[in-house]
């Protein structure tokens, strides 16, 4: 009787020990507010541009030419947040400006990339932008946020190029970061590239549609745009995506095709056009914008003329890759579109990553001239001739002699 009660007591203190545990897990979730209770093991620190004397200039002034340096950090962190609002008499300075970072004393920088692009504004423009990891804050998109988490172990370098000919008068700007004796060796670093191309059509023409014909298939993504062309172990968490489309033609019919660890076509991860990509549908015209995905600028123009600005961050399942990640796009179906494309991808890798191809000077990331109603007055003009003249509406066709 002695041995059956002792045997109870440690069946008892196995069952309220195993529901202690039950309970412990209960409040040991994901949830952002839950973990707010989790006491935390890092000091947290900034560097701003607050007014070394104690006045009211909190703000740093970066002339024609010049690099800044906003952080140089030594040993262990996170950066966690970057907040960042400017003037300048230059209109474009969000693309004549360059944001740089390095991480651990590496030469080559992890980020770079025109400011207004990394922070989600094309064209040199301002305007607001909602999402998870990045935003562009009233007044009217002037206050540039970055959340993406930004891990080093041995340093970290932040710094911007003023290549305008025009002085940033006033730079405000906070890093936050988080200062560890040591961080998680499996943690990546941060990467964010910029691209842009001014788009061929293939040998059939502009002809989306098959408004013109025939159109030939894509077998092997050989021409596509490139938005990424990584080497090494990690993962793509996100693309920005800008496209000023100097055409009425829906501009969207472009498959994504990712091919990770050097694989052939059809990649594993083969989409059905841009707009199914950034997870919207039938051609949209419309602001949109969710915390992982939307169109954060529409264009206003006949039908899909002028620029569009969308975003997909994939944060809930990032794309992984063990050697390489070739992220790329069609313009148009079998990229048969000219297209102004700038793309910005944020993904984290172990390093040393492959240096990125030198960034286009200033004169090359200006904005193409505005497609507007003379320009189509002229197209008309053209096909009038080519018609033979005379009184025509616009919806004729050529007849095609047998």
């Amino acid at each position: 009787m002695k041995k059956k009660k002792i045997f109870l007591a440690v069946i008892g203190a196995f069952l309220f020990l195993f529901n202690l545990g039950l309970a412990q897990e209960k409040i040991s979730g994901n949830s952002l507010l839950e973990d707010l209770a989790r006491l935390k093991n890092y000091q947290r620190k900034r560097i701003s541009s607050y007014d070394r004397t104690g006045k009211n200039a909190d703000f740093i002034r970066i002339e024609p030419g010049q690099i800044a340096e906003l952080a140089r950090i030594p040993g262990a962190g996170i950066i966690k947040h970057i907040w960042i609002t400017l003037a300048s008499e230059d209109p474009m300075i969000r693309r004549n400006a360059v944001l740089r970072m390095y991480w651990d004393g590496e030469k080559d920088p992890s980020v770079e990339c025109p400011l207004g692009d990394f922070f989600g504004q094309g064209w040199g423009e301002k305007y607001n932008f909602i999402s998870l990891p990045l935003a562009a804050a009233p007044l009217g998109g002037n206050a540039l946020n970055c959340y993406f988490p930004m891990p080093f172990s041995e340093g970290a370098l932040v710094t911007i190029e003023n290549q305008s000919d025009k002085p940033i008068e006033a730079f405000y700007y906070y890093l936050d970061y988080e200062q560890y004796k040591s961080i998680s060796p499996d943690l990546g670093r941060f990467h964010a590239f910029w691209n842009r191309q001014i788009t061929e059509p293939g040998p059939e023409g502009e002809n989306e549609w098959g408004v013109l014909g025939p159109q030939p298939p894509n077998l092997d993504g050989a021409r596509n745009y490139v938005i990424a062309d990584i080497e090494g172990k990690g993962q793509l968490v996100g693309i920005n995506y800008y496209v000023d489309n100097p055409s009425p033609m829906w501009y969207g019919e472009g498959d994504d095709m990712f091919f990770i660890d050097g694989e052939k076509w059809p990649p594993s991860l083969h989409g059905t056009g841009t707009e199914d990509f950034f997870n919207c549908s039938w051609s949209p015209k419309e602001i949109y914008q969710h915390p992982y995905f939307g169109y954060a600028r529409a264009n206003n123009e006949t039908g899909w003329l002028g620029r569009t600005h969308c975003y997909h961050f994939f944060l809930e399942s990032p794309i992984t890759f063990e050697k390489s990640l070739k992220a790329t796009i069609e313009h148009g179906h079998n990229n048969c579109l000219t297209l102004d494309l700038v793309t910005v991808a944020y993904w984290y890798q172990k390093e040393p990553h492959k240096p990125f191809p030198a960034l286009r000077p200033k004169e090359a990331r200006q904005n193409m001239p505005a497609i507007g109603v003379v320009d189509i007055h002229r197209w008309r003009e053209a096909w009038r001739e080519s018609m033979g003249g005379g009184t025509l509406w616009g919806n004729e066709k050529k007849e095609v002699k047998k």
